[in-house]
């Protein structure tokens, strides 16, 4: 049977916004390889391994202090602030 969830536990993420601070603090680094014919050539670390990065997505923290992105559009619809 289908049922629908919410999540629970409360995240910390702040809006990448291509700082070399920001890249630092979490690792962002560029593509090895040169890009494509896209900008997509920032790669953010993760548990499950490097994940594509652009200016205005959000960085995640889970409840380990993994991190994530979130497309900056699906992180709005998606997340409240609480604060």
């Amino acid at each position: 049977m289908l049922h629908k969830y919410r999540k629970t536990a409360l995240i910390e993420a702040e809006q990448f916004d291509g700082s070399d601070e920001m890249m630092k603090r979490y690792g962002i680094h560029e593509a090895k390889v040169p890009p494509m014919v896209t900008d997509l050539n920032l790669y953010l670390p993760t548990k499950e391994g490097n994940m594509v990065i652009k200016q205005d997505d959000w960085i995640v923290t889970g409840v380990d202090g993994e991190h994530w992105a979130i497309d900056k559009n699906i992180f709005e619809r998606t997340y409240e602030r609480c604060d």
